[in-house]
């Protein structure tokens, strides 16, 4: 069993060092801050790398403990968390490939197995929500302090538990934490609705270029470098674009494109039947049937022709 596998391989180590996928939103920085929480609490010696992510979550307990390097050139064992694949571990991938042993813990439908031990649940609305299995099979106590942190990984992975992945166990879970004392209204409030002045300026600047496409069923908007500049943008800032477009009627998919050094950066979400994340898939990315990302090389408008050329091919 897998679960056996990573408990003895987390007894055996002597450091350990963790890892999530670049561009980080609240899964990914919850999940990983609550395991370095776990970690910490079964007397282990922990690094948690995380070169950049959104000020939205320095309130997170342990958010002050995360490092831009290791303080190793090797580890005994390395973790990754919420990552499909090894080319999304945020640049740091080196610190996973040069580790003695590799544990990936996941919930993409798209995850390549690439660790050592795989514990990936695809039917999870989080990756959070799978470190609860995880967290109570190490005999971990999920204190108010994790349990902030794997609500704040839930509450902004099933968008404030709206979308089709959320369990009854979802629910089950978030009303145990409330009953320890996580303060469930400030967690959503905090990831959910207040915005830095930088992203609702990028907000309004998606929405003026919103396009409908395809007798409306495509929304298509975009956000260059010069924007970002422009409005002091910094990481974590374009987080949520992509929904303005999902959330008109009529809307199937939702694209939405941004600038980064390695191309153009694509993000996906879908309402009711296209599989955003086999489109992805086509150029290289992946993720949830209705959350998806890829990156395209070339200029914007080669990008949008390419994913409206491919989502076409799918829509009914």
């Amino acid at each position: 069993m897998t679960l056996d596998n990573i408990k003895e391989e987390i007894e055996k180590a002597n450091s350990i060092v963790l890892l999530t996928h670049e561009n980080p939103d609240g899964d990914a920085i919850g999940s990983t801050l609550a395991f370095y929480l776990a970690l910490k609490q079964l007397g282990k010696e922990v690094d948690i790398i995380i070169p950049k992510f959104s000020r939205t979550f320095a309130f997170l307990p342990g958010a002050e403990k995360i490092m831009k390097e290791g303080t190793k050139t090797q580890y005994d064992l390395a973790i990754a968390l919420d990552s499909a694949d090894l080319k999304r571990l945020n640049g740091w991938v080196n610190y996973f490939e040069d580790a003695k042993v590799t544990v990936s813990i996941d919930h993409h439908g798209s995850n390549q197995m690439y660790a050592d031990f795989n514990f990936v649940n695809p039917a999870a609305p989080a990756c959070a929500q799978i470190l609860v299995t995880v967290l109570e099979f190490l005999q971990v106590e999920i204190t108010k302090d994790i349990g902030t942190c794997l609500l704040t990984g839930i509450i902004t992975d099933t968008g404030g538990f709206k979308y089709p992945g959320v369990t009854a166990e979802t629910f089950e879970f978030a009303s145990w934490l409330l009953g320890i004392g996580v303060n469930v209204s400030e967690i959503y409030k905090k990831v959910l609705q207040v915005k830095t002045k930088s992203n609702f300026e990028l907000s309004k600047i998606a929405m003026d270029r919103l396009e409908f496409l395809e007798d409306g069923k495509i929304a298509y908007t975009y956000i260059t470098n010069e924007d970002l500049e422009k409005v002091n943008a910094e990481t974590g800032d374009h987080e949520g674009l992509v929904e303005i477009g999902r959330d008109v009627e009529g809307v199937e998919v939702s694209i939405f494109l941004r600038e980064e050094e390695k191309g153009i950066k694509a993000s996906l979400r879908s309402n009711d039947y296209l599989n955003v994340s086999d489109v992805c898939i086509a150029f290289g990315g992946g993720g949830h049937p209705r959350a998806a990302g890829c990156t395209i090389i070339g200029t914007m408008e080669h990008a949008k022709q390419k994913i409206i050329s491919q989502i076409k091919q799918n829509l009914k």
